[in-house]
């Protein structure tokens, strides 16, 4: 899987570019637009992983051109220990992260307000449900395929070793989501959801673990909505 880095590189540069064309045809203009603050009207909502769907879709069509295609390259069909060892490290990475969360509160405060948080004070629509679903099931198919998929391939190819993988991996995973103040705690839940991937060998079980680790937030977005 040499062609790993070109699929993550090429990947994430699509979804920085794509967010730049839709920040740039943005009504109102202006500010650009920031996938991880999504707007909150109606469908604009589903734009918001509009560049996330490239994360996936580059690793997917390289593996066809390239590899020996998503089952070969990624076990992208999960098997019954996928599913054990993916709930287990999902459900660690989630209170993993809960746990950070509470002491980074504890140390410097509430953090800074977000447009999700608005979302989570908005209408319960069809539009914020969708929004919600693709948080729980899209963005760890995507995502996964880019980071524990193509990025972990390739430096597996390279005889990098499995632990320098896992946390380069899940240092990476931390950083392009572009939150600051949440960093410590995704470099947390992508250490859980990459020891997934790590156990099995397979990309399957990290998206199990990152879907687990996404379920409870992507309720509560559309639960506490009004």
């Amino acid at each position: 899987m040499a062609w790993g880095f070109a699929a993550f590189f090429i990947g994430y540069g699509g979804y920085y570019a794509v967010g730049l064309i839709l920040g740039a045809l943005k009504p109102g203009g202006g500010g650009g637009f920031d996938p991880s603050e999504p707007p909150d009207t109606g469908p604009l909502l589903l734009l918001a992983f509009a560049p996330n769907i490239l994360l996936g879709l580059v690793p997917a069509v390289l593996s066809w051109w390239r590899g020996h295609g998503l089952r070969s390259d990624f076990g992208i069909l999960p098997k019954r220990r996928d599913f054990r060892v993916g709930l287990v490290c999902g459900l660690c990475a989630l209170f993993g992260s809960w746990a950070v969360t509470m002491v980074i509160i504890a140390v410097n405060g509430p953090p800074p307000e977000s447009a999700l948080t608005r979302l989570m004070e908005g209408d319960r629509t069809v539009w914020l449900f969708l929004f919600a679903l693709f948080a729980f099931l899209g963005a760890p198919l995507t995502e996964e395929l880019l980071m524990r998929g193509a990025l972990w391939g390739a430096l597996e190819h390279y005889r990098v070793p499995r632990y320098v993988i896992l946390g380069l991996t899940a240092l990476v995973f931390a950083l392009i989501h572009q939150e600051a103040w949440r960093t410590p705690v995704l470099l947390v839940g992508g250490l859980a959801i990459g020891t997934a991937r790590m156990l099995t060998g397979r990309v399957a079980a990290s998206m199990i673990a990152h879907a687990t680790n996404n379920f409870l937030p992507a309720l509560l977005l559309f639960a506490v909505a009004r």
